[in-house]
């Protein structure tokens, strides 16, 4: 914790910003790649959702009020520039945003950059199934192993909903992949 108020502070500092900026960078980058890859799927995409992200940061870090954790507000960045580029990509397509989630998934099969096994397609196209703010909780609890209590900072929601949308979403996942695999 005290690493982090020391890493905000020369955040703040414009003296001592381009080098904190790029240790922030260096902290986090692998990270939030990984959460927005989960959510925008092509690995192209993820890269200029995760600059955005980082701009974004950069340009707001002054606006940052420590309520949360530095991770938690720019997760919260991260997804909302996920979600914002999923939204224009459907609106750009003509689509729904639950037909675009499925485009996405099927398009992982012939993406080089994906090296997941048939059953992590069949997970991912089950994924992409889910309404989107269960998509988000699935990935953030499943994946990123993130905790409720910091889940709800994130997604600014209340515990009791990210449960409940976690339960419904595992057993949508599951019903998915067993016709799947019948």
């Amino acid at each position: 914790m005290k690493d982090e108020i020391v890493l905000i502070e020369q955040l703040k500092n414009v003296a001592t910003r381009e080098a904190a900026f790029r240790e922030l960078i260096r902290l986090y980058k692998e990270r939030l790649y990984w959460h927005i890859r989960k959510i925008v799927v092509s690995h192209d995409d993820a890269d200029d959702v995760l600059q955005n992200t980082f701009i974004k940061v950069y340009k707001n870090i002054d606006k940052f009020n420590q309520e949360s954790k530095l991770f938690s507000w720019m997760y919260r960045i991260a997804t909302n520039e996920s979600i914002t580029f999923i939204n224009k990509r459907a609106k750009d397509r003509n689509v729904d945003i639950s037909e675009m989630h499925e485009q996405l998934a099927s398009s992982l099969e012939s993406d080089v950059y994906f090296s997941g096994d048939e059953i992590q397609i069949i997970l991912q196209k089950a994924i992409a199934t889910l309404p989107q703010k269960q998509q988000l909780v699935f990935n953030m609890k499943y994946f990123d192993e993130i905790k409720y209590n910091e889940m709800s900072e994130i997604l600014e929601t209340s515990v009791g909903a990210l449960k409940s949308s976690y339960f419904h979403a595992v057993k949508k996942i599951e019903s998915y992949i067993k016709n799947q695999t019948d």
